[in-house]
């Protein structure tokens, strides 16, 4: 890149932790930034969450209505879940399709990583795309959602315009599966 990547690059010279959890970490960053001033930032730490876009023959997304509490807003998402200790993100998700969907997802291969919030959290993000399911039983444990329909990749504009679909692994993940379905995904 040259020295100009240098010139905004900042150097942490460690990070303690001031709290860990089995889901969340929260450390402060010993930090210096470009000019030599060095401060505390706080770092968020969150395990990988593998998601699922589920596409059938006919281009319509397997998608779950759900309820999130923190903002008490309804809306579509892709079933996903978390990475667990040495597991391949792959396995992680197909089972969480099957976990909370009840298809067994099939042709499952990576689309694309991603972090959502890089300002100040690791919580990196792994999209998959799977061609193809097959109902294999209800979905498993608590309750995920409130509805499970497949939705015509036609009508994802208009629910993203909408609002019914505003969660971010969800919209990047539909908006991936869009453009590989116009290039590489009909095969």
């Amino acid at each position: 890149m040259g020295s100009d990547a240098e010139l905004t690059r900042w150097v942490v010279h460690g990070e303690r932790l001031v709290y860990d959890n089995r889901w969340i970490r929260l450390g402060l960053a010993d930090v210096e930034i470009p000019g030599g001033e060095r401060f505390e930032h706080h770092v968020v730490h969150l395990d990988r969450a593998a998601i699922t876009v589920v596409l059938d023959e006919q281009d319509r997304v397997l998608l779950m209505w759900r309820h999130r509490f923190v903002f008490d807003r309804w809306g579509w998402e892709l079933p996903g879940g978390l990475v667990e200790n040495g597991e391949d993100p792959i396995v992680t998700a197909a089972r969480e399709v099957e976990e909370e969907t009840g298809y067994r997802p099939k042709n499952v291969r990576h689309l694309v990583s991603y972090q959502p919030m890089a300002g100040m959290v690791d919580a990196e993000h792994l999209l998959f795309v799977a061609r193809g399911a097959e109902l294999v039983g209800k979905p498993e444990g608590e309750v995920e959602a409130d509805r499970i329909e497949w939705v015509p990749m036609a009508e994802i504009p208009g629910m993203i315009a909408r609002g019914d679909i505003w969660t971010s692994g969800t919209l990047i993940g539909l908006l991936q599966a869009q453009v590989w379905l116009s290039g590489r995904g009909r095969g």
